[in-house]
């Protein structure tokens, strides 16, 4: 019995063989034969020459660019180190954080001024408005934004140039002052003193168009999270679920073991 079966799956093997041989031989030798749909031939079109010298002028144009905004900003790091002042600061003490602000102090009147309140805050620039002898400045933190409420009388005339000269978007400013809500209704920090805390050598990407090169969202993650508040939250929501699964798996005896990950 055994050998019949054995024998049976040799007849059966040999006869598969053979009908693959006959399907090989009934085609010509060395054709490829290969179906697509029209839709699927036409979806990516090879690029042409005058495409690949446009991308390749675009791609020159903006690194000229990048270089020449790096060298600017460079020679205002030395023209700030001239005047005395450090654009690398090695510390500043915070108070509050900008969400903090918004929650303790959202029920001041449109106008009113805290002058008996002094706090303190730090964020990245995000955005930069000059009006003659005012100057309106967005800084963003970990936790939110508020605006910098810049005005020439409670300022040095030193630092009101400074401000105006010197501070691009991008820098980390560190400000303290009094709480203020403008008229339109914005909680502002009336700002009596400003450190730079690290002065920026390269533009943020596009205000409007964000950073949309995925693959440089993937490898630079520190641009994407400046450029994309939303994926530092989901960082962070990450990160905290990571954090409570680590803690329930170490109630219950788990040992955590680093193992190799493929990617």
């Amino acid at each position: 019995m055994e050998a019949l079966r054995a024998w049976r799956a040799s007849s059966n093997l040999i006869g598969f063989a053979a009908s693959r041989a006959a399907a090989s031989a009934s085609r010509p030798l060395g054709l490829r034969i290969r179906c697509c749909s029209a839709a699927a031939a036409t979806t990516n079109p090879p690029a042409q020459p005058q495409d690949r010298r446009r991308r390749s002028a675009s791609s020159s144009a903006s690194t000229s660019d990048r270089d020449s905004i790096r060298a600017i900003r460079l020679k205002k790091v030395d023209e700030l180190r001239g005047k005395g002042y450090e654009p690398y600061a090695y510390r500043w003490d915070r108070t509050h954080t900008t969400k903090a602000l918004q929650e303790q102090y959202t029920h001041l009147m449109n106008g009113e001024v805290c002058e008996d309140v002094s706090v303190s805050v730090a964020g990245r620039i995000v955005a930069r408005r000059a009006f003659g002898k005012l100057v309106f400045m967005t800084v963003r933190d970990d936790a939110g934004t508020v605006q910098l409420y810049c005005e020439k009388d409670s300022l040095t005339e030193d630092q009101f140039e400074q401000l105006k000269a010197f501070i691009d978007i991008g820098d980390i400013l560190g400000a303290s002052g009094s709480i203020k809500k403008t008229e339109k209704g914005e909680l502002s920090v009336y700002v009596k003193n400003f450190e730079i805390l690290t002065k920026s050598l390269l533009p943020l990407p596009d205000k409007y168009h964000g950073l949309t090169d995925v693959d440089k969202r993937y490898r630079q993650r520190y641009v994407d999270m400046i450029a994309n508040p939303k994926v530092a939250d989901v960082f962070r929501t990450r990160a905290k679920v990571v954090s409570e699964i680590r803690k329930t798996m170490e109630s219950f005896g788990f040992i955590e073991v680093e193992t190799p990950v493929l990617q």
